[in-house]
């Protein structure tokens, strides 16, 4: 403690009454989840508040004992600078260096607050003390805690109450800063591992050998819907216009986004990507535009953010449809200025790139809902690239398996290979999943196949295992993109106009080939009709039944079927027939339905 004339006894300083609530009181403040600048200064406002301590202050300090973190009474970040600007740097350093408490019984007198008192705080002709200890974290001073008592000049007060008091605030300070310390760490170490693995799988894809076949990009494909999207790709990848890619889940945005970027000019540039989707909003802001030091609980260092890691470059946004309004605005602003603030910043970073989005979800109807900003909308949407599904590619579709099968017998060390019968089962399938359910379906079948000859006996839905009749219900109940309409109704034939086709007599069709019954697991659906057997009234409507099957031919039932989840009642509101006739077309076609 400062030297000086033993005090008096006189009254004392904190009560233990006192003490005890407000122990209580910031007990409970410290164990709150939030920022650590804002729970300090909780702390200070109940020493200000119950207490009678003025000028409440902690302070956090850095590795080079430099305030890092100042919290006062009334903190607020637009105040930081201004709070940072009252700390009594001398006894600051004095606390810190001796790591003992301080008490400083008349501050306007004494050389450590030179510059920092002035005149008019407080009442005329009081004396002001400063109390101060040090905040301890494994046996280290990491910041320091203090007050100012005002006192008339005559009375003097007994600090060493005061001082147990401070020094019991302290230890719980000490022990919540550590706490805080390790979490940014274990955050920074995960963040640090996430971008290793990341480079460490992106080198490993560029290993020649693993899949050469596929491309420089990734991209495989010989139908004319690749092709077409590729022309597109590398002709729009000659200018700096922002490209929004749409498709459907798993058709390989990512690798058309990579497409662009290497027939650019900004080829061996930096290529960064992001899943928007996979972070909460408050570490987008700082995964995109970067945090100043101390900004923010662990923010213990500058970070850049990933618009200036791709400056001269190009930024792939995946998911952008799921972005929230708030961070759409601050988005907006990047895309329109080429500029932003890092996360607790005031200097404006001017970068220059390259801005590639992604989405499955159908944004015109988010922008009519309110969901999307329609400015931001034609802001990302300049050139629109629509990804064909798997389904409308289905010629690719061996050069795809054929390409997944060779990489996995790179990796494992396999000769797997493929039946004609594999192939076919294969071209067969929908694939909601697009090219990723592709890889994942040639991958699954190659590790339980029992020999190397992949046949269709080896495919889960030969089995009665496949799931993708579940994806497809699902799917079928979300608003489909524009482009999915217009390929939809350009790709399939007419439909018969007349609900009713009994009176119609429809001209013959030639007879279907023999096909062996397709087994479909589904539950059973309350408003499936079943087929009577019996009646005149029965064979009547089984003659027309039989006259509206001719009407539609098998690989549309099959697709009406799937597309409703093997609900009979649905594919004929599709096909626009009754739940009879669709029942009395799945029997004409060998089609099974079988009933769990």
């Amino acid at each position: 403690m400062d030297a000086g004339s033993p005090l008096p006894k006189a009254p004392r300083g904190t009560s233990p009454d006192i003490a005890l609530v407000g122990i209580y009181e910031i007990s409970k403040i410290l164990t709150d989840p939030n920022r650590l600048e804002v729970t300090l200064a909780s702390v200070v406002n109940v020493l200000s508040s119950m207490l009678q301590m003025r000028r409440g202050m902690i302070v956090v300090l850095d590795d080079k004992g430099d305030p890092d973190i100042v919290a006062t009474t009334g903190w607020t970040p637009k105040r930081a600078g201004e709070i940072r600007s009252q700390v009594p740097q001398k006894a600051v350093d004095q606390i810190a260096a001796t790591a003992m408490p301080l008490v400083v019984h008349d501050v306007a007198n004494h050389p450590l607050f030179e510059g920092i008192r002035e005149a008019g705080d407080y009442p005329e002709h009081s004396k002001v003390s400063f109390i101060g200890v040090p905040v301890k974290a494994n046996q280290r001073v990491i910041g320091t805690i203090s007050i100012d008592r005002v006192w008339d000049g005559h009375t003097q007060f007994r600090f060493d109450e005061d001082v147990r008091f401070l020094a019991m605030v302290a230890n719980l300070v000490g022990q919540t800063i550590r706490m805080f310390g390790m979490i940014a760490e274990d955050r920074d170490r995960l963040i640090s591992e996430q971008h290793r693995l990341q480079k460490s799988v992106a080198s490993s894809h560029a290993k020649p050998g693993v899949a050469d076949d596929i491309g420089s990009s990734g991209v495989l494909g010989s139908s004319q819907a690749v092709q077409r999207v590729l022309r597109m790709a590398k002709t729009v990848a000659k200018s700096n216009t922002t490209v929004l890619l749409r498709g459907e889940s798993g058709t390989g945005k990512e690798l058309f986004a990579r497409v662009i970027h290497d027939n650019s000019s900004r080829k061996g540039k930096p290529f960064i990507k992001l899943n928007c989707a996979a972070l909460p909003e408050s570490m987008l802001e700082t995964e995109l535009f970067g945090h100043e030091k101390g900004s923010f609980t662990g923010a213990i260092g500058q970070r850049q953010g990933r618009f200036e890691i791709a400056h001269n470059g190009t930024l792939f946004l995946d998911e952008i449809g799921e972005i929230s309004a708030a961070f759409q605005s601050k988005l907006l602003r990047v895309l329109q200025e080429g500029e932003f603030e890092r996360v607790g910043g005031n200097r404006t970073v001017k970068v220059d790139v390259r801005m590639i989005c992604a989405t499955n979800r159908n944004l015109e109807e988010a922008v009519a809902k309110g969901e999307f900003r329609a400015d931001l909308y034609y802001r990302i949407s300049v050139v629109p690239l629509m990804l064909p599904p798997l389904r409308e590619r289905r010629g690719d579709i061996p050069q795809l398996a054929y390409a997944f099968l060779r990489k996995f017998n790179d990796e494992n060390h396999r000769q797997a290979s493929f039946s004609n019968g594999a192939i076919d089962i294969m071209q067969r399938c929908n694939f909601p999943g697009n090219v990723r359910e592709l890889e994942n379906c040639v991958r699954r079948t190659a590790t339980l196949a029992r020999r190397d000859l992949i046949d269709k006996e080896d495919f889960a839905c030969t089995n009665d295992q496949c799931l993708s009749a579940m994806l497809w219900k699902s799917s079928s109940q979300r608003a489909p993109l524009p482009i999915a309409e217009i390929t939809q109704a350009r790709a399939a034939p007419p439909k018969p106009a007349a609900p009713h086709p009994a009176p119609i007599e429809p001209p013959a069709a030639p007879p279907a080939p023999p096909v062996p019954p397709v087994h479909v697991a589904r539950a059973p659906a309350s408003n499936d009709v079943p087929v009577s057997k019996g009646g005149a009234h029965d064979d009547a409507s089984a003659a027309a039944a039989d006259a509206a099957a001719k009407i539609i031919d098998r690989e549309r039932l099959l697709e009406a079927m799937e597309r409703s989840g093997w609900a009979q009642a649905k594919a004929g509101r599709i096909l626009g027939l009754t739940p009879r006739q669709i029942g009395y077309a799945l029997k004409k076609y060998g089609i099974e339905v079988h009933q769990l």
